[in-house]
């Protein structure tokens, strides 16, 4: 099921995501949730939940990645400094 705001997300998400990755993983899952909701669009049938979540894992890690202390911190971009 979609998510209306970040306080529906996951506590576990809501406690180790930056908030700016919690608003790309909630876009990003809502979009996926829609995109995907054709059983003919899910590899091997997968439930629309799991297709969801993958995709918006994939948003996140984009722009964030754990540092050496397991934090979800934002990534250095070529020519940040």
């Amino acid at each position: 099921m979609p998510y209306e705001t970040i306080a529906d997300l996951p506590p576990t998400l809501r406690r180790v995501l930056p908030k700016e990755a919690q608003e790309i993983y909630l876009k990003a899952f809502n979009s996926a949730f829609e995109d995907y909701k054709d059983p003919v669009k899910r590899r091997f049938g997968e439930p629309l939940e799991e297709v969801a979540i993958k995709v918006a894992w994939s948003a996140v890690k984009k722009t964030y990645e754990k540092n050496d202390n397991g934090s979800w911190v934002k990534k250095n971009r070529a020519g940040d400094f």
